[in-house]
């Protein structure tokens, strides 16, 4: 396992390494939730990461506590991470979590850096911050505090209702400084689900989160993604999605076409082959150009969306832009208009 060699962005000349492997240390739990995963605990040496120049995210900074993710969700971009490990970027991936057990004090010692302009910084990017090994570890409480006493901007993407145990955190911190909160939820087919995201809470529940949040004072989007060709795309799984989002009190909603980088691609297509084979050569002609979806047909899947989501009464997607808690006297801003994302 290259853990000297893991480096902040791999294959850049100078990168210095972020753990050492004498800093790791490898455990696993004999508990119903954690049996058959191993956890790696490392103390990192860097928390802020900078995005690439060329990626197509809508921000500069991220922090991701771990690495691997137990949703284990066979479409997960993310897979490809575990490679620079030398882990498997299949089973290894839902099975070998990477923590950084130093997350928060780390971050803490970053953001009061000199250096540090008070950038936004956005979680859930990469893995969620709020898998399952999060009810063990607690890494985001220490993340949030520290955002929260630096007044510095943020954002969460999660699939998991463990944000919940946080929410007085994200208010303290809401009053301070610009908070966005989205859950992802692609679909509510529950079949689907089970199948393509067996370690996530229901969508149902996700939905649930979304309307907490939103009842008390933390404005909630959905980035529903990903929509699945072929098996979440029908129209009336459109529908019924949409519906189930503006009745959790979602203030946007932001659909996002799935879409299949190296790593994610072999596990996907491998699952597509052994659960729905008669699907392998319209996948393989979808995305016969590369890791996205024709233009034409991501355009089709956000009209639709959109166009539901007016039906609805649910107001533009709004790129998920981070909000703060406003007082009640104060007018809602104008929201922007829909812009496409690619954050899974």
């Amino acid at each position: 396992m290259r853990w000297d060699n893991l480096v902040e962005n791999p294959g850049a000349a100078g990168g210095t390494a972020l753990f050492a492997a004498s800093a790791v240390t490898t455990r696993t739990f004999d508990t119903p939730e954690f049996r058959g995963i191993t956890f790696h605990e490392i103390r990192a040496r860097s928390i802020l990461n900078r995005v690439p120049g060329a990626s197509r995210m809508p921000f500069e900074w991220t922090v991701n506590p771990y690495r691997g993710c137990t949703h284990a969700c066979v479409y997960c971009f993310a897979r490809k991470t575990h490679s620079y490990l030398d882990l498997d970027t299949g089973l290894g991936f839902d099975s070998q979590i990477v923590v950084k057990i130093n997350a928060p004090e780390l971050l803490r010692h970053q953001l009061a850096s000199r250096s540090w302009q008070g950038a936004h910084v956005a979680m859930g990017t990469n893995v969620d911050c709020y898998q399952r090994a999060e009810g063990r570890y607690r890494l985001m409480p220490g993340i949030i505090a520290a955002l929260r006493d630096h007044a510095n901007p943020f954002s969460i993407l999660t699939k998991g209702t463990l944000i919940l145990r946080d929410l007085e955190l994200l208010r303290q911190a809401a009053e301070v400084t610009e908070v966005g909160i989205s859950v992802s939820v692609g679909f509510t087919d529950p079949e689907l689900w089970r199948t393509v995201e067996p370690g996530t809470p229901s969508p149902e529940r996700r939905l649930d989160v979304v309307r907490t949040l939103t009842e008390h004072g933390i404005g909630c989007g959905v980035l529903m993604a990903p929509v699945i060709p072929f098996l979440g795309d029908h129209p009336d799984q459109l529908r019924a999605t949409v519906r189930a989002i503006a009745a959790s009190g979602a203030t946007s909603v932001t659909p996002l076409v799935l879409h299949l980088r190296p790593g994610a691609r072999e596990w996907f297509m491998a699952w597509v082959a052994q659960h729905h084979p008669h699907l392998v050569r319209r996948y393989e002609r979808l995305y016969a150009e590369g890791a996205y979806a024709p233009k034409w047909y991501q355009r089709r899947i956000t009209r639709h969306v959109h166009e539901l989501a007016t039906e609805f009464g649910i107001g533009p997607a709004d790129r998920g832009a981070p909000r703060r808690i406003r007082e009640p006297q104060e007018p809602e801003p104008t929201e922007p208009e829909p812009t496409q994302l690619t954050l899974l």
